[in-house]
């Protein structure tokens, strides 16, 4: 046991962080704040027969992270099919590369971004002839 069934990002503005994970990855999101007892919207991140997990977006409870801060906590990384349209979409929506694309030697494509929010994440686009 111990495997991972479940995120939560902390944001500042829910609508915004919605619209930046619901345009870039096609997640949709559903209202569980009743049930939470905060703002706290569940993120279907895809069809349920596919590899990976579902998750959350929370109404962030303190200070958002330091621009340039070393991380601390758990970095999400989201699989896509074309690297370079996902960061478009990112970029246009209003993220900023805090990795640059490179190479992971003979596997994918692998960045990192910062969200709407303050938030670090990666995507990540499978290919062997990555070099």
């Amino acid at each position: 046991m111990g495997r991972l069934i479940h995120f939560e990002i902390h944001v500042d503005d829910m609508e915004r962080a919605k619209k930046f994970y619901g345009e870039v990855f096609g997640w949709t999101f559903e209202d569980w704040s009743e049930y939470a007892g905060t703002p706290y919207w569940g993120a279907i991140t895809g069809d349920a027969n596919e590899m990976g997990i579902n998750g959350a977006l929370m109404q962030r409870r303190g200070a958002a992270p330091a621009p340039g801060q070393a991380m601390n906590g758990y970095a999400c990384t989201m699989g896509v099919g074309d690297y370079d349209a996902a960061e478009a979409g990112i970029m246009r929506l209003g993220g900023k590369v805090a990795v640059p694309k490179h190479a992971l030697p003979g596997m994918a494509w692998q960045g990192y971004f910062v969200d709407t929010e303050g938030n670090v994440f990666g995507i990540h686009q499978p290919d062997p002839n990555a070099k």
